[in-house]
């Protein structure tokens, strides 16, 4: 005797929606797709086919697999395997045991068949059944009152799902029979085990049939700092419709920690190469944030057949990519596939909201930050500078520094020392345009904060931290920011110098009245449609 066949129940009375079976779902009829995932699993002369329908006849013969016709048949009960006692009975003749596969659920693929075989073997069962966890309280209705039937509200009660039964087809005889004990293993199925039953779960099941693997890989730590983080995380937040997994970089010890703490997803670099890493996932869209790619690895992406979309990205392994947003780079022409320039850069959702400075008569607020890790604590070094000409001018300091700050304590201390009640600090905060609402002016680094605080109407000093951070060319008069280069080579008595020149209503009213002229609002609607059109292709 052979060890095992696949039946396919195919009744086409019993659709709950009109032809269902030979309906196309996604571009692939429901018979097509059950007799795709059974193929994977079993020889063709191992698998039969139940039907009322002579359609779906035809479709099995030229599948080249076994079928049963019977125009009258109809299931009366919603014991499946009394219901086919008959052709079981029949295929108990030469099968150990027996895998009955309902088209109606068209998310289950060949591995979890294969999955259900394994546990059934597993556990010396006589059947397995698939089922699923419900955690609701479970009522019945008698004379118009609800009873309640179960009291356990603790502990979920599982209910059938008509997916998979698996049955060693020796104990045919047996099946319903209350005085004889049999067997039954429950195995559990997630989300891919949507039954079909109305247009709603049709609907369902084609948007999951669309649902594509997206892998976000970045980079966060003290030398570059968390705009990478930021970024896919903001983006990552506008796609609903795919499945969205991270991958941080070796040394991102910092990005594992914030991104954790929104529950997505989450994969560390091991020992292996990056590539390695990434195409485990099995990923549709890639994703890299993580500055200027190695071309090996791009290579190594786009051999595997993913699509890729690199941010900041202007070496050569960005030229291998499908899609660059080069927004912090003002200096290059775009073309179809490199897009540089400020309409590219994406406002977070809370920057939408947030109600924009108007031109007040002189400098009421001054905020200073220095994006997530601020590695030279630049924050310490240009309060320090300011402090004494706000206490005396009566101007409130706000002092924001970000997650991968190093001197956090120090800074409280120091704080602390100055006695100045007009300084707030804010440590990590997640509403940012909250701390720049009621700002007047700004001394930050060159990232994306600069960005920010042009679409907040925020003139500012702004200080690189570093030669490709330089490079970010927005940050310019023209923007509405006086640049003073490399944090490291620029003196205390310059930016006390440009601090109290920025003072000064005429400067900073012709600042605030070119960042009026800019609206970025539209942008990241924009990339989303651009990254997402590439899963279309």
């Amino acid at each position: 005797m052979k060890e095992r066949c696949l039946l396919i129940p195919a009744i086409k009375k019993h659709a709950v929606i009109p032809d269902q079976l030979v309906k196309k779902l996604n571009g692939r009829t429901l018979i097509a797709r059950a007799l795709d995932t059974a193929r994977s699993v079993c020889a063709a002369q191992d698998i039969f086919v139940l039907t009322d329908s002579q359609e779906i006849s035809l479709i099995a013969e030229r599948a080249s697999v076994n079928f049963r016709f019977n125009q009258a048949m109809r299931f009366k009960s919603l014991d499946i395997v009394a219901e086919m006692h008959d052709t079981l009975a029949e295929l108990a003749q030469s099968y150990k045991h027996c895998l009955i596969y309902r088209p109606s659920c068209p998310l289950l693929t060949w591995v979890d068949l294969e999955a259900c075989w394994k546990e059934y073997q597993k556990s010396a069962s006589d059947a397995l059944i698939t089922v699923k966890k419900v955690k609701q309280r479970l009522w019945n209705i008698r004379q118009g009152n609800l009873e309640q039937l179960l009291e356990d509200q603790e502990n979920p009660y599982v209910v059938e799902s008509r997916a998979v039964i698996i049955l060693h087809l020796s104990l045919l005889e047996h099946w319903g029979d209350k005085n004889q004990k049999i067997k039954i293993y429950p195995y559990f199925l997630d989300e891919r085990g949507i039954e079909i039953q109305g247009y709603q779960d049709w609907w369902i099941c084609e948007r999951l049939l669309n649902l594509r693997q997206i892998v976000f890989v970045v980079a966060g730590f003290p030398a570059i700092g968390m705009g990478h983080v930021f970024r896919a995380l903001m983006l990552a937040h506008e796609i609903t419709n795919h499945k969205i997994i991270f991958v941080c970089t070796r040394d991102s010890e910092l990005a594992v920690e914030n991104i954790a703490r929104r529950d997505y997803p989450l994969v560390r670099q091991g020992s292996e190469p990056l590539a390695t890493t990434v195409l485990k996932l099995r990923p549709d869209l890639v994703i890299n944030d993580f500055l200027n790619t190695p071309i090996e690895y791009m290579e190594e992406l786009k051999r595997s057949g993913c699509k890729c979309v690199n941010f900041e990205d202007d070496g050569a392994g960005g030229e291998r990519a499908d899609l660059v947003i080069n927004a912090l780079y003002e200096n290059c022409q775009s073309d179809s596939k490199m897009h540089y320039g400020a309409n590219y850069f994406c406002l977070r959702d809370e920057f939408l909201e947030a109600k924009r400075n108007p031109l007040r008569d002189c400098v009421k607020t001054l905020l200073i930050t220095f994006g997530g890790t601020d590695q030279y604590n630049c924050t310490k070094r240009v309060l320090d500078i300011v402090e004494p000409i706000c206490r005396a001018l009566g101007i409130s300091i706000r002092v924001v520094v970000g997650p991968g700050y190093a001197h956090l304590d120090d800074m409280v201390e120091h704080i602390k020392t100055l006695e100045n009640p007009l300084i707030r600090f804010t440590y990590a905060t997640n509403v940012m345009s909250q701390m720049m609402e009621g700002s007047d002016l700004a001394i930050c680094s060159a990232g994306r904060t600069v960005y920010e605080l042009c679409h907040m109407r925020i003139p500012g000093i702004v200080l690189a931290h570093h030669e490709r951070e330089a490079r970010h060319t927005f940050a310019r008069p023209k923007h509405g920011f006086t640049f003073l280069g490399l944090m490291q080579k620029v003196n205390d008595i310059k930016i006390r110098n440009v601090f109290l020149a920025m003072l000064k209503q005429d400067r900073r009213a012709r600042f605030w009245h070119r960042q009026d002229q800019l609206d970025f609002s539209p942008n990241k609607a924009h990339v989303i449609k651009l990254m997402l059109n590439l899963l279309d292709k």
